[in-house]
């Protein structure tokens, strides 16, 4: 069975509402992939920018990422890799959950 293609800061990363995701990677020392991405890891922080998601006339927008699941093969420092498999929740500012990650394209 083929591995899933590896997450990383070349990807493109959507909230179910069309809000772009964007991370902010913490930790060094991570290798550069063959198409030169650089892999995302589960604890990198995810936020989420333009989500329009409105609950009845209540602004709800999706505003971070939590994962639930990710890749332990490779692991980077000890931490779990992002493949397009991986299980991300988005969230809203009150921490409720608005639906999974999509993972748009993988680079």
């Amino acid at each position: 069975m083929a591995a899933s293609p590896l997450v990383t800061n070349r990807s493109t990363l959507l909230c179910p509402h069309g809000g772009v995701v964007s991370f902010t990677p913490m930790g060094a020392g991570r290798p550069v992939q063959p198409g030169g991405g650089i892999p995302v890891v589960m604890t990198d922080v995810f936020v989420v920018a333009g989500c329009p998601c409105m609950l009845g006339a209540t602004p709800s927008p999706c505003t971070r990422v939590q994962w639930v699941s990710g890749n332990y093969d490779p692991l980077i420092n000890g931490v779990p890799t992002l493949t397009v498999a991986s299980v991300g929740l988005c969230l809203s500012a009150t921490g409720a959950p608005q639906g999974p990650v999509i993972v748009a394209r993988a680079c």
